[in-house]
């Protein structure tokens, strides 16, 4: 009896060494968790026997526990690098119509061919849905799906709006508008522009002359054209502006020959007040021009029918500085903004501590994507190891139960991060002496049994 039972202890001791051993062998693999061998003593005894002089009969290991206490974290310059502070653990599949659910807590991401986010293994990455102001669509573990980056931002937005704010000087003289020539900066008092874009994505300059009526108190001729060529304009009711613009001829007071244009009308104080269209009729609350951008002006195949507003935002009930004005200063631009977007391609990629991601594009514009989707176990400990630091969900872990980050009991997704082994090595190399001296002790046991044996032998 006495030889299993020192058998056992050196099996144990074995056991010890082996789990010792492993985490040492990993203590720098990125969401490794570091194991615990648990042992527990053998002892059987029957109803007869005496319990009090039982001795027992060795040792077993009882479990070779995980330990999934946080990992320090790492700080890198890969924002796919991933760490999670608190519970939970990234969810994986091998394929991306695949259910076979992996769990880690390495954050080694990065993109494959296809722009989907996959660890080192190619197992991608899972992200809830979510919607146009980053709110999560579901958080089912069911409704995830892989995660990946766009290169671009899709179809291209057309112009379809200009805000302007300016000041025109009220000291200048005017000019005759039916001088004006473009090229000639004497025959207009100035000008502004603006880049807009069409419904291809191609830019196009929107240029616009401001000319001080010389014939008239407090009123500016404007004329717009798109890549020097001119074109027409319509008032914010839709009327008066079209036909009259078709018809132009020499000697309107309105511009040269054959170019649309319209008056900004100012009150003696500077304030914008309106405009007038060029049949001379006044729109008091008219802050809005629209300009269609037929041909030629846009002849690259885009839409003929894109209009583009002009908003001077002019409140009648009550004038804002946010308007246009007439003083006694420089000419000024103080808002030119207008809403189209070409073709955006990605430039960069943050990810929250909520685990939301959001792609930059060239074209300025920033889409959240997808919220990374965080699990966790009521036993984590009951988790089946797959290797390459991944883990399977079974019956001693529970029921795989998704969230997201930094809600409830879920931790913090760390961008730029990766969370290290949670080895102690100090503590695993002194478990190793142990371990070692409990070998060498249970191997002395066996020994000395030996001897005892083979003196019982040689008794004669």
């Amino acid at each position: 009896m006495s030889f299993n039972i020192a058998l056992s202890g050196v099996s144990a001791a074995q056991k010890d060494l082996d789990t010792t051993a492993n985490n040492i062998a990993n203590v720098n693999t990125v969401g490794f968790k570091e194991s615990r061998a648990e042992f527990g003593d053998v002892f059987a005894a029957s109803l007869l026997s005496g319990g009090r002089t039982k001795v027992g009969d060795g040792v077993l290991t009882n479990e070779v526990a995980q330990q999934f206490s946080q990992g320090s974290l790492q700080f890198t310059n890969n924002a796919l690098d991933l760490a999670v502070t608190g519970n939970g653990f990234f969810a994986t599949v091998p394929e991306q119509t695949s259910r076979d659910f992996s769990f880690t807590r390495a954050g080694q991401f990065k993109l494959n061919d296809d722009n989907f986010v996959v660890n080192s293994n190619g197992d991608n990455l899972l992200g809830f849905p979510v919607n146009a102001d980053g709110t999560s669509a579901s958080v089912a573990l069911s409704t995830a799906t892989p995660v990946r980056i766009p290169d671009s931002s899709g179809s291209p937005t057309p112009t379809s709006a200009v805000d302007m704010r300016m000041n025109l000087p009220a000291g200048v003289n005017g000019v005759d508008p039916l001088l004006f020539n473009p090229a000639d900066p004497l025959t207009f008092n100035a000008s502004t522009s603006v880049t807009i874009y069409d419904s291809l994505g191609d830019s196009h300059v929107m240029t616009y002359y401001f000319m001080k009526d010389a014939g008239a108190t407090n009123e500016w001729l404007v004329t717009v054209e798109v890549d020097n060529t001119p074109i027409e304009i319509t008032d914010d009711t839709g009327t008066g502006f079209a036909g009259a613009i078709a018809a132009n001829t020499v000697g309107t007071t309105f511009s040269a020959p054959g170019i649309p244009a319209f008056r900004m009308v100012f009150s003696p104080g500077g304030d914008f007040t309106g405009i007038q269209n060029s049949q001379g009729t006044f729109q008091p609350t008219g802050d809005v021009v629209t300009m269609p951008l037929g041909n030629p002006p846009i002849n690259n195949g885009a839409s003929t029918t894109q209009q583009i507003t002009l908003d001077f935002a002019l409140d009648a009930a009550n004038a804002t500085p946010d308007e246009p004005t007439q003083f006694a200063s420089n000419f000024e631009v103080t808002s030119l903004e207008q809403n189209g977007l070409p073709v955006g391609r990605l430039t960069g990629i943050d990810i929250g501590p909520d685990g939301l991601v959001r792609a930059t594009f060239s074209n300025g514009t920033s889409t959240p994507i997808t919220r990374v989707a965080l699990v966790r176990f009521a036993n984590e400990q009951g988790l089946t190891q797959a290797g390459n630091t991944q883990w399977k969900e079974s019956i001693l872990s529970g029921e795989a139960l998704a969230g997201e980050a930094t809600t409830g009991t879920f931790g913090t997704i760390n961008s730029s991060a990766l969370e290290q082994a949670n080895v102690n090595l100090t503590t695993e190399l002194i478990d190793m002496i142990i371990a070692q001296r409990n070998f060498q002790a249970n191997s002395r046991a066996l020994e000395v049994n030996n001897q005892l044996n083979q003196t019982v032998l040689n008794i004669r």
